[in-house]
C-alpha cells in the first residue's frame, strides 16, 4: 500500500513533457534546455529542468529532472537520463523516434531505481500558411523499489500564430495500479526578438481533480 502510494504521487505530481520533446532529435553539436516552475492554489510547488544534447545525427543524449513540494513539506522527485535514437526515415506521414532511459524516483526518504523505455511520433502541418506541430509520446516505466509500473501516453497539437508568438495544447494521461491520471496543459509560447530564449506561460488541469490546477512559466533556450 505505502508503495501504491508513492507511485500514485510521483504519476500524478510529475508528467510534465517538453514540447520539444519525442520524435525530434537535436543536431549535432547543439543543446536544448527547459526549466519550468508551477504551483497550486493549495501551495503545491513544482519545479522541473529538461535538458537535450545532439552527440549524432542520429544520438540524442537527455536528461529530465523534476522534483515537488506539497504545502506539509513531503518532498517526491524524479530523475531520468536517456538516449534517443531515429526509427526509419522521416517520411510525410511523419517521424518516429524511440528513447531509452534510467534513474531514480523518490518519496521522502524513499528512493527507487528506474528504467524507463518511450516511443514517439511527430509531424509538422500548415495551417492557413501557419505552421504547427502533432506530438504522440508513450513511455512504461519501472520502478524496482515500488515494484509499480507507470504507462503514460502524451499528446501535443501546436499551432504559430505569429513569428514571436504560440499556442500549445498537451494532455497528460498515466496510469498505475493506483488508478489513471489525466492533465488538459493548454499553454502559449512567446520569443522576445533578438534571443534564444522562448517564454512559456499555462496551466495543467487535473481532469478529476480541477480544483488542484497549477500556473506555470517556463524558460526554453537552444544553443
Amino acid at each position: 500500500m505505502r508503495s501504491a502510494f508513492a507511485v500514485m504521487l510521483l504519476t500524478s505530481q510529475l508528467s510534465a513533457v517538453p514540447a520539444c520533446a519525442g520524435a525530434w532529435l537535436r543536431e549535432e553539436g547543439t543543446s536544448f534546455v527547459a526549466s519550468t516552475f508551477s504551483a497550486t492554489y493549495f501551495y503545491d510547488l513544482t519545479q522541473s529542468t529538461y535538458l537535450e544534447y545532439g552527440l549524432r545525427e542520429d544520438l540524442t543524449l537527455g536528461a529530465d529532472v523534476t522534483t515537488f513540494q506539497n504545502p506539509f513539506g513531503l518532498q517526491t522527485g524524479s530523475a531520468t537520463l536517456f538516449l534517443r535514437f531515429p526509427l526509419g526515415e522521416p517520411t510525410e506521414q511523419g517521424r518516429w523516434a524511440y528513447e531509452l532511459g534510467a534513474g531514480a524516483s523518490w518519496v521522502g526518504e524513499m528512493v527507487s531505481p528506474h528504467l524507463k523505455a518511450g516511443l514517439s511520433w511527430g509531424r509538422g502541418y500548415t495551417l492557413q500558411n501557419r505552421n504547427g506541430w502533432l506530438a504522440v509520446d508513450a513511455s512504461v516505466k519501472w520502478e524496482f523499489g515500488f515494484n509499480q509500473g507507470v504507462i503514460k501516453l502524451d499528446t501535443t497539437a501546436g499551432l504559430d500564430f505569429t513569428e514571436v508568438t504560440s499556442g500549445m495544447v498537451q494532455l497528460f494521461v498515466s496510469h498505475t495500479s493506483a488508478g489513471t491520471f489525466a492533465k488538459v496543459a493548454p499553454s502559449v509560447i512567446f520569443s522576445p526578438r533578438g534571443t534564444q530564449y522562448r517564454v512559456q506561460i499555462g496551466s495543467e488541469v487535473p481532469v478529476n481533480a480541477p480544483e488542484n490546477t497549477t500556473i506555470k512559466i517556463g524558460i526554453w533556450r537552444q544553443f
